[in-house]
């Protein structure tokens, strides 16, 4: 349902990006302190030869933050064309 007046349209992204926002920071969270604090844990498990806490650390994370980059980007240029905030 498209929003009928100009504040209605404004708060609806707002309300979205906001979401949005907190949802990224959640997940970089989980990569930022979680993951690091629990690394004595899981580098009782070995993968590829390294300790499983010590990959997640120097790849998984550098990864999962470039790809939370590129879906936040993506979503945000959704919720942006259904508001009418594109660019062109």
């Amino acid at each position: 349902m498209a929003p009928n007046t100009e504040a209605e349209r404004i708060e609806g992204h707002w309300s979205k990006t906001r979401t949005l926002t907190f949802v990224i920071l959640g997940f970089w969270f989980v990569f930022a302190f979680l993951l690091p604090w629990n690394t004595k844990a899981l580098n009782a498990i070995p993968f590829m030869g390294f300790p499983l806490g010590f990959y997640f650390i120097a790849q998984g994370s550098l990864i999962a933050f470039v790809v939370m980059i590129f879906v936040q980007n993506w979503f945000q240029d959704k919720i942006d064309d259904e508001y009418g905030f594109h660019e062109e």
